[in-house]
């Protein structure tokens, strides 16, 4: 009777066990279940550089390695879990998944480390991208199949795995070599969940072994008898104080015995005890269009892995998912399940060799990496300022970049960029809240959108202001003449950039010495007279009409311009004065012959004062189209425009420098407007309250000169993606944040930038711009026709005008003799 009874205790007590590991089982896989979406997903990607020496790659590869053995070390001592709930894990992955190439490293952690993991990871990495992902990938094919395998250790965990300290090469390197060669529309990944495990638990197990191997025992006979005892001895080992211990003894003890001893497997043992463990589960999956397929993208992964079983006493055994098997192995993949059947006990080492961060030394290509690096932005930034032109997000930080003043302003900005980087979308905003601020701005525009944009932008307090000019309006040209002047220093500057200016659009070889001389002693003898200076279009009249030039040398009060054109070009007969006269008209001609061109600089007085657009703060726009007036017709009236800005500029000497007005003037592709000149200009333009905004698409576009007057004198310099070229010059610009592979790599919108904070030059940081207002482009017309009232003149007036100022008149007609008296 009361072995029945006991039966029944017995058989309850079972019962009872049972529903209550069930009870649990349920319980813990619905925690991890829900851990695993209690769980944050980031990407993290590495910048790449240049390569280096091959000595070097092979000293520097390792420490870089090392330093995921750091990252690692954050995850040790994770949160303790709630009761009936798994502890918490990490997930490392590195997948190519479905619909693209790209190979891409992935981190899930809990959810309560998700602000401290992006600094785990660039306490370590500085430049590295840790961006948290909204929504999971995917790597499976939807119509496709799938293949699955963990690897699991095929010793004792005592017994190590080859690491990366002792391969040739960066394990790494095989791992995404494979991932590489699959397919777009198939996926793959590695993916290791780990969760830390006591230290002491493996060090003590490995102490006592390696113990038994100074003893002389075998290694496996050593781990056998060390993994042996009663549950009340290892209770005691953990409760009971230790003996006194005697140095000198437990040193004699601590060398291992020479007879029968395993060197090798007792250092092996040594060296994996020494580093901090994890458990881990070691997953590879793969899907494709066909099983076959699938199964072939699997295997290739599995011998990636072999490469930590050469040499060493401990391997890593793939165990295939199949049938049931496989849809549990997915699930668990999916949602990052533990799986402590499957776990490996692998130190932070073998751990960092088999997962760690690209360096910039692997060639595999399609690895996503950082398009180009991340620095901090000065601390110094201002909270507001004048103009706000762009934002810097650092480490979940995003600051707002303004330039805090007039007086940063006056030392000028220089930008550079491809086209279609975001240039002219960047000039536009900072365009549009310099004139909502009320200030002066002038813009000469090639291209004709930035006009139109600024102008849809333009408020109504300011509707008057706006000087507009557009050279391929036919109907209603606006004059512009070069030979205007108020001062002796203007008449001068006047006629020596209107030699530059030939200069510039011709061949050198076609201009030279003696087509300057008699060009600028005509220019000269038109400027003699200040109220009527004479036009470009009047130049050849100067050399085919006599009475033209008696009429303007009465106001020539200089004897070496006089003495030009009374002797040296009087006394210039036959060939030599047709040729001569050919070699300077030939060169005007091509400008004065254009109905367009001759409309407009050939008017005496120009339609707009830009002294007085400068000094009253209006809003001066050149739409210098190409398309619409031709490449060098554009580049001669843009040459002649900033040429007479610096002729307004310097006229504020006259002015007390605290009564000069702040403009504002934006030149795209200013190359094409500028000559040597601009030196003077960025040097001096400063004091005049003129400030310079100057673009252009890459450096070779540059004379040396105006390439050294720039980086010279301009404060704030910033650089969108360029061309390699550009980018090795540039590098020393935003040398150490940046390399050339950051210039060349940047993404549309996005611009690396030295600007001038307070009058103190800060350090390079990467910035992004802000998307420019469309404005209201139905109100652009509208505008456009206001301008041309008030500045622009009728196509018959200026016919009839120039007509007048050009007109030759024709030599008497030879009387026929009379005819003899009969």
């Amino acid at each position: 009777m009361p072995l029945i009874f006991l039966g029944f205790i017995l058989v309850f007590l079972l019962l009872v066990v049972a529903f209550v590991m069930a009870l649990f089982s349920e319980k813990q896989e619905k925690a991890s279940f829900f851990g695993g979406l209690e769980s944050v997903l980031f990407l993290v990607m590495m910048p790449k550089n240049d390569s280096k020496q091959e000595e070097q790659v092979k000293k520097e590869e390792k420490v870089l390695i090392s330093q995921m053995e750091q990252v690692l070390a954050n995850f040790l001592y994770l949160k303790k879990p709630k009761m009936f709930q798994d502890p918490p894990s990490i997930a490392l992955e590195i997948a190519s998944q479905i619909g693209g190439n790209d190979i891409s490293f992935y981190v899930c952690v809990p959810k309560y480390l998700e602000t401290a993991f992006e600094k785990y990871v660039q306490g370590v990495y500085p430049r590295a991208i840790v961006d948290k992902i909204p929504s999971d990938y995917t790597v499976f094919e939807p119509q496709g199949q799938t293949a699955g395998a963990y690897l699991s250790l095929s010793e004792n965990a005592l017994f190590p795995l080859n690491t990366y300290q002792k391969l040739e090469k960066d394990p790494l390197s095989t791992i995404t070599n494979n991932l590489s060669k699959i397919a777009a529309n198939e996926g793959a990944a590695v993916q290791l969940v780990i969760r830390p495990l006591s230290g002491s638990v493996l060090r003590k197990k490995g102490e006592k072994v390696l113990g038994k191997i100074r003893e002389g025992k075998h290694v496996r006979s050593a781990i056998s008898e060390a993994s042996q005892g009663s549950f009340m001895k290892i209770m005691g080992e953990i409760f009971q104080s230790p003996p006194p211990k005697d140095a000198k003894k437990e040193m004699e003890a601590l060398k291992p015995k020479e007879q029968g001893m395993d060197q090798a497997a007792y250092d092996a043992i040594q060296a994996k005890i020494q580093k901090q463990p994890f458990e881990t589960n070691i997953r590879l999956i793969a899907s494709a269009a066909s099983q076959e397929r699938a199964d072939d993208i699997l295997a290739h992964l599995i011998g990636a892995f072999s490469q930590f079983s050469l040499g060493s006493v401990n391997s890593l055994d793939p165990k295939i998912a199949s049938g049931k098997k496989l849809k549990k192995f997915i699930y668990e993949f999916s949602f990052r399940i533990f799986n402590p059947k499957q776990a490996n006990v692998l130190n932070i080492e073998e751990l960092a060799s088999m997962y760690h961060f690209p360096t910039q030394y692997i060639e595999t290509p399609y690895i996503k990496a950082a398009k180009s690096s991340v620095t901090p932005p000065p601390t110094d930034l201002p909270e507001t300022g004048i103009n706000l032109i762009g934002k810097v997000a650092f480490r979940g930080d995003e600051k707002k970049i303004y330039f805090a003043s007039k007086s940063d302003r006056r030392r000028h900005l220089y930008v550079v960029g491809q086209t279609g980087t975001g240039k002219s979308g960047f000039l536009e905003n900072m365009i549009n809240q310099d004139i909502a601020n009320g200030e002066g701005v002038a813009v000469i525009d090639p291209h004709g959108d930035l006009v139109d944009h600024t102008l849809a932008n333009i408020p109504k307090n300011r509707i008057d202001d706006v000087v507009l000019f557009e050279p391929f309006d036919l109907e209603r040209p606006c004059g512009l003449n070069m030979l205007e002047y108020e001062t002796p220093e203007q008449k001068d500057f006047a006629v020596q950039e209107m030699i530059a200016i030939f200069y510039k659009l011709f061949p050198p070889e076609i201009i030279g010495p003696m087509f300057e001389h008699y060009m600028r002693n005509a220019m000269l003898a038109l400027m003699a007279n200040q109220e009527d200076p004479g036009t470009l279009v009047e130049i050849p009249k100067m050399f085919t009409d006599p009475e033209f030039l008696k009429q303007r040398l009465v106001y020539v009060k200089d004897p070496i311009v006089r003495n030009f054109w009374t002797k040296e070009w009087a006394q210039t007969t036959g060939n030599t004065r047709s040729d001569m006269l050919g070699y300077v008209v030939s060169k005007v001609g091509r400008f004065i012959e254009n109905d367009m061109m001759r409309n407009i600089i050939g008017q005496g007085k120009s339609g707009f004062d830009l002294s007085k657009i400068m000094d009253e703060g209006k809003i001066f726009l050149a739409n210098l189209s190409k398309g619409q007036t031709g490449e060098v017709n554009s580049s001669l009236l843009g040459l002649i425009l900033v040429s007479k800005m610096q002729m307004a500029a310097m006229k504020r000497a006259r002015i007390k420098e605290d009564d000069r007005r702040d403009f504002y003037l934006y030149v795209d592709e200013f190359q094409n407007f500028t000559t040597d000149s601009i030196s003077t200009i960025l040097s001096e333009a400063r004091k005049y309250r003129l400030s310079l905004t100057l673009a252009h698409q890459y450096i070779p576009q540059l004379t040396d000169q105006i390439r050294d007057s720039v980086f010279g004198n301009v404060g704030t310099v910033g650089s969108f993606r360029v061309g390699a070229t550009d980018a090795e010059f540039l590098e020393k610009q935003f040398e150490p944040g940046f390399s050339r592979f950051d210039l060349v790599n940047l993404d549309n919108f996005n611009l690396i930038i030295k600007m001038m904070l307070n009058n103190r030059t800060s350090t390079p940081f990467k910035m992004a711009t802000y998307p420019p207002s469309e404005g209201k482009l139905q109100v652009v017309q509208a505008l456009k026709k206001i301008s041309k009232l008030q500045y622009s003149k009728p196509r018959a007036v200026v016919e009839k005008e120039i007509a007048r100022r050009s007109f030759v008149a024709a030599p008497a007609l030879p009387q026929a003799p009379p005819s003899p008296m009969k």
